[in-house]
């Protein structure tokens, strides 16, 4: 039996100069630490075996994981080795409605999620992040393509700077619809605060957003393949 014995001297206050941990027979074992892992296998009678409460956490990841397949798009879906009967069953569960139909199914599908190999469950959880990487970075290019719109018709010198940082842009195009959303703002608000709506955009105002967004998606593209390319060399 392991007794955790006080060390002479030791008072509240130099106890916050330690990290969390406990006192063994005079010596201070950290929480994590090989020693606090030694002495746990100790009480559980020297085995390794995975407690109650481990397996419990365990199996509740696997379980959140297995719902998480149903927000998985499907080309990255297609790059996990996953067992037919799992993916079945993930289709499955996408098209039931019913409360009670679909819980029983998700119960199901963890059950599938207990069974796969590490390298299964691993390439689930890689496929989701890449999924929410991908996202965050939809997001950050529509706040980019917004800003850039907002300066090129509210600042002269940025329809330089974007030609020179987006060369393959039409620039004609551009200073066309500069021109034109230049001269639709005034009107448009106008014509909103004399009858209390909400701006209404022009199309030109629309038009430059959805070439900025192309052009912003087509230099990200042309990294990916350049990186791509590096790789392959």
């Amino acid at each position: 039996m392991i007794l955790a014995v006080p060390q002479k001297g030791f008072s509240a206050h130099m106890s916050r100069k330690f990290k969390k941990g406990y006192f063994v027979q005079g010596q201070f074992v950290a929480e994590g630490s090989e020693l606090d892992l030694e002495l746990k296998r100790e009480l559980k009678g020297g085995s390794d075996e995975p407690s109650r409460t481990e397996l419990k956490r365990e199996s509740d990841e696997l379980q959140k994981l297995g719902e998480s397949l149903l927000i998985l798009r499907a080309d990255l879906m297609a790059k996990v080795d996953l067992p037919d009967k799992l993916v079945e069953a993930v289709a499955e569960a996408k098209r039931i409605t019913n409360f009670e139909g679909k819980r029983r199914q998700m119960q199901f599908i963890g059950k599938l999620m207990r069974k796969l190999d590490e390298d299964a469950v691993e390439g689930v959880r890689a496929a989701l992040l890449e999924q929410s990487q991908g996202s965050a970075q939809e997001t950050l290019q529509l706040h980019l393509a917004e800003q850039w719109r907002d300066r090129l018709i509210s600042d002269d010198s940025a329809c330089g700077e974007w030609l020179q940082s987006f060369p393959g842009t039409d620039s004609q195009q551009l200073r066309a619809l500069i021109r034109q959303a230049r001269k639709d703002a005034p009107a448009s608000s106008a014509a909103t605060v004399s009858q209390g709506l909400a701006p209404r955009q022009s199309r030109a105002f629309r038009e430059i957003f959805q070439l900025v967004r192309s052009e912003l998606g087509n230099a990200q593209e042309d990294k990916v393949d350049a990186a791509d390319l590096d790789e392959d060399n």
